[in-house]
């Protein structure tokens, strides 16, 4: 593929990727029907962990067992959470997310696993050793699921008992983001993705925008 070519790939992929978060936070925010826009988070998960793997180079076997561990890691720990309530805090999750699987919804694990590319990409760009892109990882991704912890129960995400967020959650999220950077920094796949710093931006933005701007 050409150079010219390829840009226009990454700029239509980063228009797409603006306009649904865009479109998403406009219908949260201001809409009397927000329940309409909801129903469209699966989709727009699934669409946006599409995209990024579309322009993940290398997508070989060391790549894809890298995303079934981080998947089965975050669904793990997500089950162990909302069933016991020894990971985490005590929460249930709401129907936005979708099926669930003893009361985790699938698509928590591929969101795991987005966090994790995302934060482990954003890394790369440093030149640290990599214990430090660990760690640093790691606090990214503590970071996004701060600016997500407002809203969660307001769209049905999930609630926490006695709507209260308990540090612990910060605390278990910090330590299994530890794992999950771990594994990114050693599995020996292509560590290249121009879409990713985009795509956290984003993330980053809609969630805090609908923190400071939401009613």
């Amino acid at each position: 593929m050409s150079p010219a070519a390829s840009t226009l790939r990454l700029r239509i992929a980063q228009g797409v990727i603006v306009l649904f978060h865009l479109t998403g936070f406009v219908g949260l925010a201001f809409s009397e029907d927000k329940s309409f826009y909801l129903t469209y988070t699966p989709l727009t998960l699934v669409l946006t962990l599409g995209l990024l793997a579309a322009f993940q180079p290398g997508r070989n076997l060391v790549f894809w067992l890298f995303v079934a561990q981080v998947f089965l890691l975050g669904m793990v720990a997500e089950i162990v959470g909302t069933n016991t309530g020894l990971l985490f805090g005590h929460y249930t999750y709401g129907a936005t997310l979708g099926p669930k699987y003893m009361g985790t919804p699938w698509l928590i694990g591929l969101n795991w696993v987005m966090v994790t590319y995302l934060a482990g990409m954003l890394m790369t760009y440093v030149r640290v050793p990599a214990l430090v892109r660990v760690l640093l990882g790691a606090v990214l991704m503590v970071g996004l699921d701060l600016c997500m912890e407002p809203v969660a129960g307001r769209y049905d995400f999930w609630h926490w008992t006695g709507e209260l967020v308990p540090l612990r959650n910060f605390r278990d999220w910090f330590l299994l983001a530890l794992l999950t950077q771990a594994l990114f920094v050693r599995s020996p796949f292509p560590k290249r993705n121009a879409l990713a710093p985009l795509v956290y931006l984003v993330q980053l933005l809609f969630f805090f925008g609908l923190t400071m701007l939401a009613p």
